[in-house]
């Protein structure tokens, strides 16, 4: 049964929707679990900072289900399919990683690329799995994480007292 980690983020009520998608995570794959939640600032456009989790559970169902959980999930928290890709979200859920799976199409790509260069997607992955073994670079998570250069990214860690709102 394949390992799935994916990562949430939200800069539109964040702690509502993340809130929200936690408890869906946890509805529809029992045995979810997230990190925990970390501020950071906008990529790739200037607005109000994200608040990131990554969250990780096993399932049997198919990449494609999975992808259409989330893709509802984002619905329930307000997004729509055809908001632009640098704006403001209320929610936007991200497949890191489907177990091992190596997958380059037009639709899906994993793991998914930018991993390694995100902060907010590698730190709260190395916190969940740090002795995961990442498919392509053949190195633990944790190692990456360590490797990576976390002074120019910074995550805030949000206080527990946000976060324990969403505990799954």
């Amino acid at each position: 049964m394949p390992e799935v980690y994916v990562a949430a983020g939200s800069n539109v009520e964040p702690h509502k929707h993340l809130a929200r998608a936690a408890r869906e995570l946890a509805g529809a794959f029992p045995g979810a679990r997230c990190s925990s939640w970390y501020r950071n600032r906008a990529v790739g456009f200037e607005g109000e900072d994200f608040i990131n989790f990554v969250a990780g559970f096993s399932t049997e169902q198919p990449l494609e289900a999975v992808i259409a959980h989330l893709q509802a999930i984002e619905g329930l928290c307000g997004r729509t399919r055809t908001a632009p890709r640098w704006a403001p979200r209320s929610m936007d859920l991200d497949i890191l990683l489907y177990g091992t799976q190596v997958l380059d199409t037009p639709a899906v790509r994993l793991p998914r690329p930018d991993l390694l260069k995100r902060a907010y997607m590698l730190g709260p992955l190395a916190e969940l799995a740090p002795e995961l073994i990442h498919p392509t670079a053949g190195a633990s998570i944790g190692t990456l994480w360590r490797q990576f250069d976390q002074a120019a990214h910074p995550l805030i860690r949000v206080p527990s007292s946000d976060a324990d709102e969403a505990a799954v």
